[in-house]
């Protein structure tokens, strides 16, 4: 992926939230998103897609279409750009610091955002506090 400071990777929940409940997204996340959108586009990462597929499935979110409508929806509302896992981002993902956390979709996403050389999305405050990621709140 090239180095482009003009895109961002969001983290899951703000993918969801963007979604469901934007006023959950701090004014410069909403800003940032609206920006990347116009420009060169939003990194979403293919962990995402399970992650919320299981959120679904736990009930732990609520959607009233079932799950590939909601991510076509999803899809159709931004300028994502789908990342797959590649060896590069599970070899970093692997290598973080333990201060990212031990959760495999934030390491894989945070790993992303490194590799993509991209500012990173997240009300998560352990992620935010990474003196290795650049994040937006």
């Amino acid at each position: 992926m090239r180095d482009n400071a003009r895109m961002i990777t969001v983290d899951t929940h703000i993918i969801i939230w963007d979604a469901l409940k934007p006023e959950l997204l701090s004014e410069k996340a909403k800003n940032e998103l609206e920006r990347a959108n116009q420009i060169d586009g939003i990194i979403f990462c293919d962990i995402s897609l399970w992650e919320i597929a299981m959120l679904i499935k736990k009930k732990r979110i609520e959607i009233d279409v079932p799950y590939l409508e909601f991510i076509d929806l999803v899809k159709a509302s931004n300028n994502y750009i789908f990342q797959e896992i590649t060896p590069e981002i599970a070899e970093l993902s692997a290598n973080l610091p333990l201060e990212i956390n031990s959760d495999p979709a934030d390491r894989l996403i945070s790993a992303t955002s490194l590799i993509s050389n991209t500012k990173l999305i997240t009300a998560d405050k352990n992620l935010r506090k990474s003196k290795e990621l650049r994040t937006i709140w």
